[in-house]
């Protein structure tokens, strides 16, 4: 028996899984301390699902004895949503719950809460979101100590991670050349090849590429990170070392405890998961988009020089399989250089754009592991369904019907127009402060059908208790830690506790949830539809004419001839009366305390609300303004080509200038006449290139052959030809101009410039839903300029 003393950590939980072993379950928490890392092992806990009490009780116990599952049955006083009473179903093994599932699903039994793996409930149940504070019997190990015997409690700790670049280069056919590896204070790139004289000593040479993962592994366990990064680095790096390791028989022991590598992919897709153990990958492209990033690529050049300023070392991005080949094989020092570089742009992103910290923050929120990608249904199950155990119920199945059933955010018919002074006043979390307000909640939606006599109305039959939920009180705690972060100018914590409010609308509206109904959804966003339209008949009724309104967001015009300061005087006035209103209608209609509020947002000196391409009506969630500030003017635009990724630089700068000059009262006459005249000219034969996305395989393309398409197998038609690699097959981005024989990639243009493509593709649509606000027509300004050419 071992008598070791029980010691009492903190940490931070970076990993999680559960196993069955010698006839029971053990939960493995990988987490960061102090002392460094630790491996709690908590054993024999049972994994459970619910099934209602009565006939479907009996007819499971049946089945599962006809088969000889073990299991064990405990009645509960839980109920479901329909108040039956619910009875536990707890299993000693994960071999014996899945069976279990397996078998009653097939003979129509229904399961409650039956998809929550054992680890994410053992934590979910004891509150414990990323910070954990914990009590075991150390066992030291081989760099980590391995905890048994444990209990553990939710705990606020900032963990210090030891983060790891990883970036490979390789053949066209996915043979190795070399790994670099940065961060850990140890760069390094390994390179297959001999030693050359006065190369970097932070190159190690090996002789072969067995040599290469041999080595690789060794330098991972060497360095020990907690978080390893990179660019595409799951299913391009991770994938590639993984298939190259197999065909040498080498497992990948890149985990702690050398434990090797684990990957699986999803049926039918391109998608890949690692598992390292005791360490987390983060892809670079899937923490950005977690946190809002928007790019037209994301593509490692292209984010870095957006991001940075700066991008790859390289003479030509396009063609770098190329370059990559031939310095292999003519300048592997050169290769190493550009192999760390990239290595190191990647740390750079993360350290710029906080994204760690904005992972690590959402897993302290929400019980996220850092690497979930998306999960906004598990962030609200995390922290829904702990509160809703104590409160007495279970939570329902996962919907049968899946979908969407609510309708969308309000958007108002706009009026088009070229105006001056136009306002935006903005709800504040238009959506989070509704549940708030109403008290928008799942159990409450129960409780307030069963009690529906003091209950807060809502839309589609819904009724909501005014004390009995959890939901409200959430996000009332979201909001005070978010205007805490607001206050301390911490942009990564508020950032991630706005896309968790924001999430919560999407969530009961999803069929992927488990507290799905149109119920819920529907009286978030009919409600959000009451509201502004409430807001815009009191504007209206006080003289001023709503022009625009669109889901939180409501556009207001005011006197074309009063100042910039009187016109801000006047959107900060509306906002001060319309808040008054909201409160005195909810507190004289519902009874209930306002938490909704409205902002003067923008002002707007200038302002365009164009019309719908080739008719009258005005348009949706499209508009360009020269937006006010303290330090001068500042263009806008929405929804228009300029910030579309499907238009030419040309239309772009085009728009860009016209709309200038259309707001800054300067004739567009000559600028129009200009860019055709010069674009028909070839003087801006630079602007004139189309950069679109290959969303399919290119065999794919049967039907609908777009241009990229036919330009993408234009050039691999000639790639194939000159015997290079085809670039376009698998997906990617292609460049192309239109031309008088059609698209051709930009690498192998043959053809003229279609140039009257150009103008009436190009730049004629832009001007004319500028121009005619201001009494000119495209075609009558330019038709005698194209009969010249």
């Amino acid at each position: 028996m071992n008598n070791t003393k029980q010691v009492v950590h903190q940490g931070f939980a970076l990993q999680r899984s559960s196993r069955d072993h010698n006839g029971h379950t053990v939960i493995s928490l990988w987490v960061i301390t102090d002392s460094g890392p630790a491996r709690l092992a908590i054993e024999r806990e049972k994994p459970v699902f619910f099934v209602a009490s009565g006939s479907q009780e009996k007819n499971a116990v049946d089945l599962l004895e006809a088969k000889g599952i073990v299991h064990d049955t405990r009645p509960l006083t839980l109920v479901n949503f329909e108040h039956q009473p619910v009875t536990a179903f707890y299993f000693s093994t994960l071999d014996a719950f899945y069976r279990g599932q397996e078998l009653l699903r097939k003979n129509g039994v229904s399961l409650l809460e039956s998809d929550i793996r054992l680890h994410d409930r053992y934590l979910m149940e004891r509150f414990v979101y990323g910070g954990i504070r914990f009590i075991g019997t150390p066992l030291p190990r081989q760099g980590f100590t391995e905890y048994r015997n444990v209990r553990i409690k939710p705990f606020e700790y900032l963990p210090e991670f030891k983060v790891l670049s990883l970036d490979i280069e390789c053949s066209a056919k996915g043979e190795l050349y070399s790994i670099g590896l940065s961060g850990c204070q140890a760069d390094v790139v390994l390179m297959i090849g001999s030693e050359q004289p006065d190369s970097p000593d932070w190159i190690f040479w090996v002789n072969d590429e067995q040599a290469l993962l041999s080595a690789f592994e060794e330098a991972v366990q060497h360095r020990d990170p907690d978080i390893i990064i990179g660019w595409n680095v799951i299913n391009f790096d991770c994938r590639l070392l993984v298939r190259r390791a197999g065909k040498y028989g080498i497992r990948l022991r890149i985990g702690r405890h050398g434990e090797a590598a684990r990957w699986r992919e999803k049926a039918d897709t391109q998608q890949g998961f690692i598992t390292v153990p005791g360490r987390v990958v983060l892809d670079g492209i899937d923490a950005l988009k977690s946190a809002t990033y928007q790019f037209d690529s994301f593509s490692l050049e292209s984010v870095a020089r957006q991001l940075l300023g700066k991008g790859k070392e390289t003479e030509d991005v396009d063609n770098r399989m190329a370059i990559i080949d031939h310095d292999f094989h003519h300048d592997k020092v050169k290769l190493a250089k550009y192999n760390l570089q990239d290595c190191r742009l990647v740390e750079e992103i993360f350290d710029h754009t906080r994204v760690l910290d904005f992972l690590r923050l959402r897993s302290q929120l929400t019980g996220l592991e850092l690497d979930r990608i998306g999960g906004s249904v598990a962030a609200f199950t995390n922290l829904y369904l702990p509160r809703l155990h104590r409160a007495g119920y279970i939570a329902p199945s996962l919907p049968k019907d899946g979908g969407l059933a609510s309708p969308g955010g309000y958007v108002m018919n706009s009026r088009p127009g070229l105006y001056r002074n136009v306002l935006v006043l903005d709800f504040k979390s238009l959506y989070p402060s509704i549940i708030r307000t109403f008290k928008i909640d799942p159990m409450g939606l129960i409780e307030g059908l069963k009690a529906p006599d003091n209950a807060i109305p809502g839309f589609r039959g819904a009724r909501f208790s005014r004390d009995k939920h959890f939901l409200p009180d959430i996000i009332t705690s979201l909001w005070q830690q978010r205007d805490e972060a607001k206050s301390e100018k911490d942009s990564a914590r508020s950032q991630a506790i706005k896309i968790l409010m924001n999430s919560f609308y999407g969530v009961l509206g999803s069929g992927g949830c488990r507290f799905y109904d149109t119920r819920l959804a529907s009286s978030i966003t009919l409600r959000g539809h009451e509201i502004m339209q409430k807001t815009a008949g009191w504007i209206e009724a006080a003289g001023h004419q709503v022009i625009y309104g669109d889901t939180d967001s409501t556009f207001v015009l005011l006197d074309a001839s009063l100042s910039a300061k009187e016109a801000e005087r006047a959107g900060h006035s509306l906002a001060s009366m319309i808040n008054q209103h909201w409160q005195r209608v909810l507190r004289d209609e519902f009874n209930l305390d306002c938490y909704l509020e409205i902002e003067f947002e923008t002002l707007y000196l200038r302002f365009l609300m164009p019309t719908i391409r080739g008719a009258e009506t005005g348009s949706k969630k499209r508009y360009a303004g020269l937006k006010y500030t303290t330090g001068g003017e500042q263009l806008v635009v929405k929804g228009l080509e300029t910030v579309r990724s499907d238009w030419t630089p040309l239309a772009k700068a085009f728009q860009t200038e016209l709309l200038l000059h259309v707001f800054c009262d300067q004739p567009p006459i000559d600028l129009v006449r200009d860019y055709v005249r010069q674009t028909l000219a070839g003087e801006r034969d630079e602007q004139l290139v189309y950069r679109k996305r290959l969303r399919r395989k290119l065999d794919q393309y049967v039907k609908n052959v777009p241009p990229q398409v036919r330009a993408a197998r234009q050039a691999d038609e000639l790639n194939r030809k000159l015997g290079k690699a085809q670039k376009y097959q698998n997906r990617g981005w292609v460049s192309y101009l239109m031309t008088v024989n059609g698209p051709e990639a930009v690498e192998y243009q043959q053809s003229p410039i279609d140039y009257q493509h150009y103008i009436l593709k190009q730049l004629k649509p832009v001007a004319d839903g500028v121009l005619p606000f201001v009494g000119l027509d495209f075609s009558t300004l330019v038709d005698d300029q194209m009969g010249l050419f």
